[in-house]
């Protein structure tokens, strides 16, 4: 592996280091020399990348909202008409709190919190949560993109942490709830 600054990856490995560590053992566990040690990287190299622990784990956070943002327009970049977009929604709900994903709701609270304290981490989200709304904007009006946004948010946290998650079933009604405009009056 290479060194010092011929090392093209070092700077992607502090950050994927940085976020696996948030994941176990969550913002307030972590520090430069964790990290280090989790990327395989010398001490100093943090400093030489990064200006300080913050502005690290912003980047990592930036980084992970990225990833994210990815994953969530790939279910919605499939569907064909609005029908198909309900479908989409409830399959990034289960495909959102599976088993599997639980590092990611991890990150995802961990951020939270800091929005929750923190300005910067606050316009972090914010932006995130725009970004996702452009993509649920392809296949529903601004409102009901951000009523879907909310609710794709609590059902994937419920689902996720219940001892008996709800099924798809209850999943799409939920979508269909929201995204079913109301009778209008005659």
């Amino acid at each position: 592996m290479a060194t010092g600054h011929t090392d093209p990856q070092r700077r992607e490995r502090i950050l994927s280091a940085a976020l696996d560590l948030i994941a176990e053992v969550g913002v307030a566990g972590v520090s430069h020399r964790k990290i280090a040690t989790r990327a395989g990287v010398p001490l100093g190299s943090m400093t030489y990348h990064f200006a300080g622990i913050d502005e690290l784990l912003f980047e990592a956070f930036q980084r992970f909202t990225d990833e994210f943002v990815v994953f969530f327009g790939g279910f919605l970049a499939r569907p064909a008409d609005r029908a198909e977009a309900v479908e989409a929604v409830a399959d990034l709900v289960h495909a959102l709190s599976a088993e599997d994903a639980q590092r990611d709701l991890v990150l995802t609270q961990e951020l939270y919190t800091l929005a929750a304290r923190r300005p910067a981490y606050r316009a972090l989200t914010h932006d995130w949560m725009r970004r996702s709304r452009v993509h649920l904007e392809k296949h529903f009006d601004a409102d009901t993109a951000r009523q879907l946004d909310a609710l794709i948010e609590g059902l994937t946290l419920h689902r996720a942490l219940a001892r008996a998650p709800h099924d798809r079933v209850v999943t799409l009604e939920a979508v269909r709830r929201i995204t079913t405009p109301p009778p209008q009056p005659s």
